[in-house]
């Protein structure tokens, strides 16, 4: 056999078997699509469901997921009807048991309070309230600001401000109705904070005689910084006006300029006496 045919017989060769490869892809890919896929039946969404709503018929549907069902998932919705909703649940989610409250606890907010926790309501104004600023699942802190008893014999230090709660959880954010002095109903922005017995205790002494500010901060920092409290004269300590300091000093009266001192030089000539006068230089002054 020459070396052409070969050479013939080993392109023909890798021709066919990269033919046979690809039949047998295609034939693969062909046995996969009609293969059926095995799914799941589990309850969803049918539309959004919001924090502390009971679940209804109308909230849910069904929806077939790839595979097997997510862990915790409902299959049927009957066991999810008359229970209420610990988190936001959005339309189109698979529904799972920790999604929901136990069976006979209802509604509300008080279904998504941990044990040993409490929901404490503050009253913020509407910048905090309306504007977005804090919404269920943000971590805020709190300040409060006022006037602190002073010391026997102490000086008056003036308005303080002190960081109260850190890395404090927000359960809701919303309105509420409340009676002014004259019995008139007035909404007022409510936050319910998620604290110990401990700091609620705290929110409900500052909140009777303080100003309360809530502080947003990144849901990924739960370290606890020291901050010390801030004084209002503390603001201005150091800081005098320039105008004052300018108009306080007296005006320098401008030196006089010293005398340039010269000398002489006499020239005579003949019966003729010139005299010129030169100015000393610096160093012979």
């Amino acid at each position: 056999m020459n070396r052409r045919l070969a050479t013939i017989l080993f392109i023909a060769l890798v021709i066919a078997g990269g033919c046979t490869w690809l039949v047998y892809r295609m034939f693969n890919v062909r046995m996969a699509a009609s293969r059926p896929v095995q799914t799941t039946k589990v309850v969803a969404a049918a539309k959004d469901i919001p924090l502390g709503a009971v679940v209804t018929a109308a909230d849910l549907t069904t929806m077939n997921v790839v595979g097997a069902a997510p862990k915790g998932a409902i299959a049927k919705p009957e066991d999810a009807v008359g229970r209420g909703v610990m988190t936001q649940i959005y339309q189109g989610e698979p529904i799972l048991e920790n999604h929901l409250a136990s069976a006979g606890s209802g509604g509300g907010l008080a279904p998504t309070i941990p044990a040993g926790m409490r929901a404490c309501a503050v009253k913020v104004d509407e910048v905090v309230g309306v504007g977005g600023f804090v919404t269920p699942g943000m971590r805020v802190d709190v300040l409060v600001s006022g006037n602190p008893p002073s010391a026997a014999g102490q000086p008056d230090q003036g308005a303080v401000t002190q960081t109260l709660l850190q890395n404090i959880q927000v359960l809701s954010a919303g309105t509420d109705i409340k009676r002014d002095n004259e019995g008139k109903p007035q909404q007022v922005q409510v936050v319910n904070l998620l604290v110990t017995p401990e700091q609620a205790q705290l929110l409900s002494l500052a909140s009777n005689s303080l100003k309360i500010q809530l502080v947003l901060r990144n849901p990924m920092d739960t370290q606890i910084a020291k901050v010390p409290a801030t004084a209002m004269r503390n603001l201005f300590a150091g800081q005098t006006s320039a105008a004052t300091v300018s108009s306080s000093r007296p005006h320098a009266k401008s030196a006089a300029k010293p005398a340039t001192k010269t000398y002489t030089v006499v020239v005579s000539n003949g019966s003729k006496t010139t005299e010129t006068k030169f100015a000393l230089p610096e160093g012979q002054r």
